[in-house]
């Protein structure tokens, strides 16, 4: 029941994770991270086998950490996501990686910008995008109230807005999510989305 969506503002993106580490009907953790700092101004938001996920998202942020100690300047957004696309496409004639990404940055003289980019190495640039289950309701929601020139204050409250649907509509709907920004400032978290849990519920 992963979700993960995003979306791209009027300088700066957004992208947001449920934190719900899952294997079958069992849930193992509900604070796991799936938004990950790539550098000082990227984030990648990644959905899919828990194993593979943490691998391959690990694999790209140690190999741009890597170019830029190599050659002393980062690779830009549009660069890194057409070099995660390149890897994703070698291994799935290989051994294939069950891994789809959202992935934001911010650069200087360009702006934010988003790319989607799925387990068999498609990839776009889009304005806003999801995978997962929640897809459903964010990609819906995203259409009607979504404008390119949206603040940091309207894009957390359609956010919000996407985050209760999830959790009205799905059956099995993930307690928790994870806001994080990548704007001028750089890649940070923004805020964390936490399900209420009544203090009145007491153990038998």
């Amino acid at each position: 029941m992963e979700c993960v969506f995003g979306l791209v503002g009027k300088g700066f993106a957004l992208v947001v994770a449920d934190t719900s580490a899952v294997n079958s009907i069992l849930v193992h953790k509900s604070n796991e991270d799936k938004v990950m700092v790539l550098d000082s101004h990227k984030l990648l938001g990644a959905s899919g086998e828990p194993g593979d996920r943490v691998q391959f998202t690990e694999y790209i942020q140690k190999n741009l950490h890597l170019y830029q100690f190599r050659n002393g300047i980062p690779l830009t957004t549009a660069a890194t996501a057409n070099f995660t696309r390149g890897e994703l496409a070698t291994a799935l004639r290989k051994n294939p990686y069950s891994v789809n990404i959202l992935l934001a940055g911010y650069d200087k003289g360009v702006g934010p910008s988003m790319y989607y980019i799925d387990y068999i190495a498609t990839m776009h640039k889009i304005e806003k995008g999801a995978f997962g289950y929640g897809s459903y309701f964010s990609l819906s929601m995203m259409d009607r109230y979504y404008h390119p020139d949206m603040s940091i204050e309207e894009a957390i409250d359609l956010l919000d807005k996407i985050i209760i649907e999830i959790r009205t509509r799905l059956v099995v709907a993930p307690p928790n999510f994870v806001i994080k920004i990548v704007d001028q400032d750089g890649a940070r978290e923004y805020a964390w989305r936490e399900s209420i849990k009544s203090p009145e519920v007491s153990m038998a």
